[in-house]
């Protein structure tokens, strides 16, 4: 099992975008057994491939030894199962500086994961304890990063605070090539892997479905399915996957 985190340190540069659409990717197009876990208060997530069905509050995975595994539930999509989220995900962070288990994620991830191939994490923005966890249990962090000088800078503080802890992929996301500012980013960075700007991905919380489900021939759904490309090769490197 590997595990990809989809982290940013800002808000609103489409990581739930590329949580949803890579998982679909996994499960469709590579056929791996793929585990979306959305850590993100806001459930974004959890509200585009289904609603939460369980009593329990998503944070009693953390403070009532739930077993993850009895919180998944499975999507429209095959192979492709959530453990959702909801608003009990905001005391996250003072409940793992309270339990100060630093490897906490990591032993839930083993137990949640050990039925599949990948397992995605939707993670809240922000460098945080929550943050802490996911760089000590995922094997990659992809990083979506909007080709403007904020988000740049954003991504160069998250690349000087967790770079030698974890192994990052930058994404361009939400791009624009006839913007002169995207252009020159692009250009700055010719290797970063690039998702454009498509109104399909707006389409995405009405269908309440990824992409590739609805419309797979689109450019925005290539582009996803080449970025999970580029994932897995980096996987297959680095861990012998």
């Amino acid at each position: 099992m590997a595990t990809i985190a989809i982290y940013s340190l800002k808000g609103g540069v489409g990581k739930t975008t590329l949580a949803v659409n890579l998982a679909w990717c996994a499960a469709t197009l590579s056929a791996r057994r793929t585990l979306l876990w959305d850590l993100d208060p806001q459930a974004a997530s959890t509200f585009l491939l289904g609603e939460r069905k369980t009593k329990e509050p998503a944070q009693a995975v953390f403070t009532k030894d739930a077993d993850p595994a009895k919180l998944i539930r499975k999507t429209a999509v095959a192979q492709l199962d959530l453990l959702g989220a909801d608003s009990s995900l905001r005391g996250l962070d003072i409940l793992f500086h309270e339990l100060d288990k630093k490897k906490l994620l990591t032993k839930l991830l083993a137990q949640a994961g050990k039925n599949y191939d990948r397992v995605l994490l939707d993670c809240p923005p922000g460098i945080t304890e929550t943050s802490d966890q996911v760089m000590r249990a995922a094997d990659l962090i992809v990083v979506p990063v909007i080709p403007s000088p904020l988000s740049a800078r954003a991504f160069a503080e998250v690349e000087e605070r967790l770079g030698k802890r974890a192994a990052l992929l930058p994404v361009h996301a939400m791009v624009d090539k006839r913007r002169k500012l995207h252009a020159e980013a692009l250009a700055r960075h010719p290797d970063w892997p690039v998702i454009p700007m498509a109104s399909l991905i707006e389409q995405m919380a009405a269908k309440r479905a990824p992409i590739g489900q609805f419309a797979p021939r689109s450019a925005a759904a290539q582009a996803f399915a080449a970025l999970w490309v580029a994932i897995e090769k980096r996987l297959a490197t680095s861990k012998g996957a």
